[in-house]
């Protein structure tokens, strides 16, 4: 084989991998063997990560991850006491680089997102110390993806229902509504999701209360994550301490429930601690984690209209603690982040049924928190 077609199977070879290849991100804890977000080659034809990471970038408990639009930026969370919160840009290669990092203004802050309009940062502090307990603040992003300090910061009155886990606030998400008018912020302390409206235009105070003002959930069920439909017509809430998903309907902003339904059929406590939920690329199937005793990924089908949702399958995780999960790019995969058992697993899926299948791979990572796939 003379040079002239070596070269052209290596280019054809080259852009095979290419073409079947994503970028996964991993977000972990650093109290043990971790030492911050992972870069991975993940194939899509396989479902298998590649054992030897590309870029390991050192950061404190970088728990949850935040990509632009554009895939140009990177955010994390340093989810610690005096939380901090971390910029990075993303270069076309995937190569991470550090730009700052600002304090959160609160402790062990677990989840952010970032505006449409990529001019603020909503960062969401946990804070497991019920005083002065959780709050939401709001910190401006530059055009080259610095962040700026804190310019609006507010705390939640706690429910106090359950004198162990909502004496005090605990803000555990904040999600934007698909067109941009609202903020939703998902209170496990309050037992509530409160509503904002967002104004981009506003530099001191974007954020101001909605009508309703927020959403009130069962007493003690400790809402954890909120999840909209690519229409913006449905949205779908964990519960975390009752262990159950909730459907809504939105209306002008407003949350009206639909529909609430068990994770689980384990009447044991420790069975009951919900986690992320993601919908597919479709829209047609909703899962959901349940950590604690129960460890499972509940696969839901999604009516067509109405967003209803019918359970089909309880899948275990065959580890400890589903702290998060994604579905990849193809989506004939299903990663699970095991944060206690150290491993990330991926399962098959079937992109007709919805159903998860087989284990593909068992992925030795310490402590792994969140996922993301760049394309």
């Amino acid at each position: 084989m003379n040079r002239h077609w070596t070269n052209l199977l290596i280019a054809s070879l080259m852009f095979s991998i290419q073409a079947h290849g994503a970028t996964l991100l991993v977000g972990t804890y650093t109290d043990g063997a971790s030492q911050g977000i992972y870069r991975y080659a993940f194939d899509e034809r396989t479902g298998h990560i590649d054992a030897t990471p590309q870029q390991v970038v050192k950061s404190v408990s970088p728990s949850w991850l935040v990509l632009s639009a554009d895939r140009r930026l990177l955010f994390a969370v340093n989810e610690t006491v005096n939380g901090q919160v971390s910029s990075f840009a993303l270069a076309p290669s995937g190569q991470i680089s550090p730009l700052n990092q600002v304090p959160s203004q609160g402790d062990e802050p677990t989840h952010a997102s970032l505006s449409h309009d990529q001019r603020y940062l909503f960062v969401a502090n946990y804070a497991v110390a019920p005083d002065p307990g959780g709050n939401l603040v709001v910190l401006p992003v530059t055009r080259d993806g610095t962040l700026k300090p804190v310019v609006q910061q507010v705390r939640h009155v706690p429910s106090q229902v359950n004198p162990e886990r909502q004496a005090g606030a605990h803000v555990h998400a904040l999600v934007l509504s698909p067109d941009s008018r609202h903020l939703y912020a998902c209170d496990l302390g309050a037992d509530k999701v409160f509503i904002y409206r967002y104004d981009g235009a506003s530099p001191e105070h974007p954020l101001s209360p909605a009508i309703p003002p927020a959403v009130a959930l069962p007493p003690g069920s400790g809402p954890r994550h909120l999840l909209f439909d690519a229409k913006g017509q449905h949205a779908y809430l964990t519960l975390e301490m009752s262990a159950e998903v909730v459907m809504f309907e939105v209306r002008d902003g407003d949350l009206l429930e639909r529909q609430r339904l068990p994770l689980t059929d384990l009447k044991d406590p420790a069975a009951k601690a919900a986690g992320g939920l993601h919908l597919s690329a479709d829209g047609r199937f909703l899962y959901v984690s349940n950590r604690g005793t129960a460890n499972q990924i509940v696969v839901y089908a999604v009516g067509k209209e109405q967003g209803q949702l019918t359970l089909l399958q309880r899948r275990e995780v065959e580890g400890d603690h589903p702290r998060e999960f994604a579905l990849d790019p193809s989506g004939k995969f299903l990663l699970v982040a095991n944060q206690k058992s150290d491993q990330i697993v991926v399962l098959q899926r079937d992109p007709r049924s919805g159903k998860l299948g087989e284990t593909v791979q068992k992925f030795d990572q310490p402590a792994p928190s969140d996922l993301k796939f760049i394309e």
